[in-house]
């Protein structure tokens, strides 16, 4: 053979031979690699509203501030905190106003509830019963040959961890995904901000939106008049080397390993390409959340700032790192820091209002989409209750849950009934004036006369939740997991077991049956899910990631 030939067939064999050892590195970064490059920082100008009010009684303002995986026990006014970091801010508008004590999310996972809390209706009303993990592929990209939306559910699958228990990836679904991009919140659910156009409005969106990229279904395509934030599920909060930043890698978890790999550090502003916040992530967005206040002062307004914190990746800004020194486990540091940006975002809107004499005529609400989540490998995010993200255990649903409107709602106010997510919907169109739509259900509630006392009885019986083979129903205190893989059913009395330790199903076969058949009924007015779940993850009740699992604990398996 020539020389030549042998040096051709030497270099094919090199590179081929790098490409199998490189397979999970690829794989890793395929999704990074494809996206657009992200655009220099460049200002943002909110539009401007009228230059005085208009005359007459105004509608209040509506604030909902949601929070992404913060626990029930990270913020001090339902629990002690972050190693007992205090938050002040979110804390006073519970204190000024309303703490539900039983709080619920729409779903134990990012995007079904943003869908539920922003519709007023389960998700799966309309097939959203799965967080969608698309990216934007360009138009050259052999999406028939590899599926980039898939990567992520891969990713996760392939992951070999030391239990008994391993994630299935199902490789059928995988062939019969929707095209990358259409997975989202159909175009037809009528959003907060649509219900309140019909009462004059502005509708302002920042942070995180998560329920759709395509034509119809963004922000600025569900009511918004204004979005700045990101589409997908997340972003970075600094570039990885930026000298202000201070990272925690879990590299126990291959969710982290992937988001570090592929996020980048952008926003789009109304459909724009992707460009550089200036400032660390949290920050910017309530700087901006401070100056849309300011720019809609003299008209009625929705703000729905929506913090990507403290989901991972972990990065926190370095001053909040240094003003944590009590707090010495650094990936705990880390976490805090990230919760401690976000109340001083909700003190600069709080005091925003306060500046501009908005103060008494808006209503504000916090909370989180879901409970804190397993993968950070943190054991006590969402103490007392048992389970996490991912779970529809109360670990996984059971969150903060605040509500503030002076002269309204009496200030120190605490209700024990119930109440979920898409409340919140009826709740802010009630306050508005606008009429719930006549052409659907709509499972929300207006909390505010059970909060007066006007009211009588509780808001609901009943919730549910869903997720492909894992099915829950509350009613009447008694909650039932019913799964099927694991098969079986788990039942709870709330009433006497709040943290649901012991299970009895096998001493109430009568009860287990009735809430079986409320499951049923549920499911017979919901829709199939709009696209297929590609992975059942496995998730711990009782322990974090990355913390030795034991093959005879407790769990659920997670459809997605």
């Amino acid at each position: 053979m020539k020389r030549w030939a042998k040096i051709l067939l030497g270099s094919v064999a090199l590179v081929g031979g790098g490409l199998y050892l490189s397979a999970d590195y690829i794989k890793l970064n395929l999704n990074r690699w494809i996206t657009a490059p992200t655009e220099p920082n460049r200002p943002v100008t909110w539009q401007q509203g009228p230059a005085a009010p208009a005359p007459g009684e105004r509608p209040p303002n509506i604030i909902l501030i949601v929070a992404d995986d913060l626990g029930f026990n990270d913020v001090t006014i339902t629990g002690k905190g972050v190693a007992g970091m205090a938050t002040p801010n979110i804390d006073a508008i519970g204190h000024e106003g309303v703490v539900f004590a039983n709080g619920y999310a729409g779903n134990a996972t990012c995007a079904p509830s943003r869908a539920a809390l922003l519709t007023g209706r389960y998700a799966t009303r309309f097939g959203y019963e799965f967080t969608p993990t698309d990216v934007r592929v360009p138009g050259w990209f052999p999406t028939s040959i590899i599926r980039p939306d898939a990567l992520f559910a891969r990713n996760i699958a392939s992951f070999k961890s030391d239990w008994v228990h391993q994630t299935v990836f199902d490789e059928e679904a995988a062939r019969n995904l929707p095209p990358p991009g259409d997975k989202g919140m159909p175009a037809a659910e009528i959003t907060i901000a649509e219900q309140l156009k019909s009462r004059g409005y502005h509708s302002v969106h920042l942070g995180k939106w998560h329920l759709g990229e395509a034509k119809g279904m963004r922000p600025e395509d569900q009511g918004f008049d204004e979005s700045l934030g990101f589409i997908i599920g997340g972003q970075k909060y600094l570039p990885e080397d930026d000298p202000n930043s201070v990272n925690s890698k879990q590299d126990f978890d291959p969710i982290d390993r992937f988001l570090w790999a592929n996020l980048p550090f952008s926003v789009q502003y109304n459909g724009s390409p992707r460009f550089a916040p200036d400032r660390y992530m949290t920050d910017y967005l309530s700087r901006n959340a401070v100056q849309a206040i300011r720019a809609n002062r003299n008209r009625p307004f929705f703000l729905y700032l929506a913090y990507n914190a403290p989901h991972t990746p972990l990065q926190a800004l370095k001053s909040d790192y240094d003003a944590l020194p009590q707090i010495k486990d650094h990936r705990a540091r880390v976490y805090a820091a990230m919760i401690r940006a976000v109340d001083r975002g909700v003190g600069q809107v709080m005091d925003e209002l306060k500046r501009q004499g908005l103060d008494d005529n808006t209503l504000v609400i916090f909370t989180s989409d879901n409970g804190g989540a397993h993968y950070v490998g943190l054991p006590d995010l969402n103490r007392p209750w048992r389970g996490w993200k991912a779970s529809f255990y109360e670990g996984g649903t059971h969150l903060p849950f605040l509500m503030r409107w002076p002269g309204r709602i009496a200030p120190g106010s605490r209700f024990a009934s119930p109440v979920s997510h898409f409340d919140i919907y009826a709740t802010a169109s009630a306050a508005a004036g606008a009429p719930l739509p006549a052409d659907r259900p709509v499972d929300g509630v207006d909390l505010l006369p059970f909060v007066s006392g006007e009211a009588t009885g509780v808001p609901h019986r009943s919730l549910f939740w869903r997720s492909g083979g894992y099915r829950v129903v509350l009613h009447d205190g008694w909650k039932l997991h019913s799964l099927t893989h694991p098969r079986g059913d788990r039942l709870y009395n709330l009433s006497l077991d709040p943290t649901e330790q012991q299970d009895v199903a096998a001493q109430q076969p009568a009860r287990v049956a009735e809430l079986k058949a409320l499951l049923a009924a549920h499911d017979r007015a919901q829709k199939p899910p709009a696209w297929p779940s590609l992975i059942r993850s496995p998730i711990p009740l009782d322990r974090p990631l990355g913390v030795k699992p034991r093959d005879t604990e407790p769990y659920i398996y997670w459809w997605n």
